[in-house]
């Protein structure tokens, strides 16, 4: 049995794709549950992006341990150094530096000759090297590279001092068994490649991330990069978790010890969800709702007798209870604490307390309380409290296309109220919510989507604005889909601060 080691590029690859701002908070909430999930790199950003990325390594980098923290630059010295400088903290810090290798992109976009191009190379991972032990040298595009070029750059890059090779498929263009023989070509051809890990790196574009991911480590690979539901450029990256079961229910021919945590993979979806706004496609595999749902007669029949028939993960490996506990109003804390404990949240005494009082408003006014209004509560009632809270909405419609809404704020300490007419009841709340707080972000999507059953279902709204050259997140829930939605753009709002939202109840 070998060890794999898995690279977590959520927070750059993932995050930097989507076109959001993360704060440090919601950074930091993703990158202690990937340390839970046993993850073994952390790539937590590409610091010379922004002064926030810079910020957010090396928060990162002092505050998280049991775990590398990686950060990404170019081949070029300043990159290098204020790297070095957001790792400095860092229990195991690792520079990922690199370049394209493919002729297209060295002709087109670098504009430099294939011998500059590992000059460049050289030069970057030595001076990388002089800050920390570990450094990663990524040639983007290796996979329409030229084979003897790619050969010859490792060889020189190894000898800077490399310690791990990245070979990416960046346009998600091959398939597994292309994929999997540039790997092996790698490690038969490259003389000094018994000195690094080979990491793969893979893109979607064409669907087969997974697999070509699978296929580099059959061949060989050391190490697999992917992030948390598959998010990244365009169609995305290889989704880690995807990678892990696939593993996990067949150990003997991977020949793989894996150490990760597979009862985190839930959470773990759910969080990176939450906090990216992106949501699970229902259809997605390992974590999305219909994962372990069995629709058709003969299915159901056969999972009825045994499991196994169509079942080949337990769900409970992943952290999913079998058990399906519904909650009313007249549950007490215990039975809320044990249902939560089954959910993967472990709460103390005083988070308990400030949950089960959500808990109680919400059952109020639902006869039910289902698993999924239980993840939404900790997602909005476990958030930072803010100085900001929702008095107050009242909306008046006129015909199909207009209305008129009059918000009360408890905002700067003191309550203020305004209205606003817009083509809905939702833009007039967001107009009126705009003139009280002085926003001017551009909004740039709103969704909108239950997260439970039946018609007191909850309603999840998420809302992306623009702002200084950044995008911000915001989200809300609540069983009005109208208050929800003033949730979430007032969320939305106040990040574009540097401030974290709480809203209270109406």
């Amino acid at each position: 049995m070998r060890k794999l080691y898995f690279f977590d590029t959520t927070l750059r690859d993932g995050e930097q794709s989507l076109g959001i701002t993360l704060n440090v908070k919601e950074k930091m909430e993703i990158a202690n549950q990937i340390v839970k999930l046993g993850a073994d790199v952390l790539e937590a950003g590409f610091p010379a992006s922004s002064p926030g990325d810079f910020e957010s390594v090396k928060v990162i980098s002092r505050e998280v341990k049991g775990i590398t923290i990686c950060g990404l630059t170019r081949c070029v010295e300043k990159d290098i150094e204020l790297c070095a400088e957001a790792l400095k903290d860092a229990e195991n810090p690792r520079i990922h530096t690199g370049m394209a290798v493919s002729p297209i992109h060295m002709e087109k976009k670098l504009r430099l000759r294939p011998e500059e191009v590992i000059e460049r190379s050289v030069a970057a991972v030595k001076l990388a090297k002089r800050y920390v032990s570990e450094v990663e040298y990524y040639a983007e595009d290796a996979f329409r590279s030229d084979r003897s070029f790619l050969v010859r750059l490792f060889e020189k890059v190894i000898n800077a001092g490399a310690t791990v090779i990245n070979i990416p498929d960046t346009v998600g263009y091959a398939t597994p068994w292309e994929f999997g023989e540039l790997v092996t070509y790698v490690k038969t051809q490259v003389k000094n490649i018994d000195r690094v890990k080979v990491s793969v790196h893979c893109h979607n574009d064409l669907g087969m991330a997974t697999a070509n991911s699978l296929a580099g480590i059959t061949a060989g690979a050391d190490q697999v990069e992917g992030t948390i539901n598959g998010i990244g450029e365009r169609a995305g990256n290889t989704a880690l978790e995807e990678i892990i079961m696939a593993i996990f229910t067949q150990k003997e021919r991977y020949g793989i010890d894996l150490k990760v945590d597979t009862r985190e993979i839930a959470a773990t979806s759910r969080l990176v969800s939450l906090i990216t706004g992106v949501p699970v496609p229902s259809h997605k595999a390992i974590v999305g709702a219909n994962a372990f749902m069995h629709a058709s007669g003969i299915h159901q029949d056969g999972v009825l007798k045994e499991t196994g028939t169509y079942e080949i993960i337990d769900p409970e490996i992943i952290g999913l209870p079998r058990n399906q506990i519904v909650l009313s109003a007249r549950s007490g804390r215990h039975a809320l604490k044990h249902r939560m404990q089954e959910l993967g949240y472990h709460l103390n005494d005083k988070e308990l307390d400030r949950i089960y009082q959500d808990f109680l408003i919400l059952a109020d006014k639902k006869q039910e309380v289902y698993d999924e209004d239980l993840h939404a509560l900790m997602g909005v009632g476990m958030s930072a409290r803010g100085n900001i809270h929702i008095k107050n909405i009242s909306v008046a419609t006129t015909g199909t296309d207009s209305a008129t809404a009059a918000v009360t704020l408890e905002f700067q300490g003191e309550e203020k109220t305004d209205a606003a007419i817009g083509n809905g009841p939702v833009d007039a709340v967001f107009k009126a919510i705009d003139r009280i707080t002085g926003n001017r972000a551009k909004l740039v999507d709103y969704s909108l989507k239950s997260i439970s059953k039946g018609t007191e279902a909850q309603g999840n709204a998420t809302v992306k604005i623009e702002a200084g050259g950044g995008h911000y997140i915001g989200r809300g829930i609540s069983t009005d889909i109208i208050y929800a939605s003033a949730k979430a753009y007032v969320d939305a709002v106040f990040k574009t601060g540097e401030k974290i939202v709480s809203e209270q109840k109406l």
